[in-house]
């Protein structure tokens, strides 16, 4: 089952660090794979909320990259699952206070494919890789 995980510190509060990634609108901010999101259906950052992504693929091409908002504990924990593309993994974010005032980030996703989709797994696990990997702009963004 593919799986990739990373953490980061990052010198701004928890209530700050998980405002910004609860609401999917931010995405394109530090994931270059996003070419475009929206808001689809519920209120931005709560449990039940759907963005629709359009991400770079294989070869130049588009692919959708839905999803929805499971779980969400303020300042804590994010958790999703991509609805719509050709790999759906679930993805969990995880936020501790530091002592200096800091977030220690933690950002997870798994995959479990089906049919056909477990013959990509080595390019799956390659994507999931780069994407938790982007925590440094994350990072980088929230710091400025």
């Amino acid at each position: 089952m593919p799986a990739a995980e990373k953490s980061v510190t990052i010198r701004r509060t928890p209530e700050d660090v998980y405002a910004f990634i609860a609401d999917g609108l931010n995405n394109k901010l530090w994931r270059p794979s996003v070419k475009s999101v929206s808001l689809a259906s519920g209120d931005a950052g709560q449990v039940g909320a759907v963005y629709a992504q359009r991400l770079a693929g294989p070869g130049g091409r588009e692919i959708d990259g839905d999803y929805r908002i499971v779980e969400a504990t303020p300042s804590e924990s994010l958790r999703f699952e991509v609805v719509a593309g050709p790999a759906r993994p679930k993805g969990t974010f995880t936020l501790r206070p530091t002592d200096d005032g800091g977030t220690a980030l933690s950002f997870g996703l798994a995959y479990e494919p089906k049919g056909f989709m477990k013959l990509m797994g080595g390019m799956i696990q390659k994507t999931m890789d780069s994407e938790v990997k982007q925590l440094e702009t994350l990072k980088a963004v929230l710091e400025q």
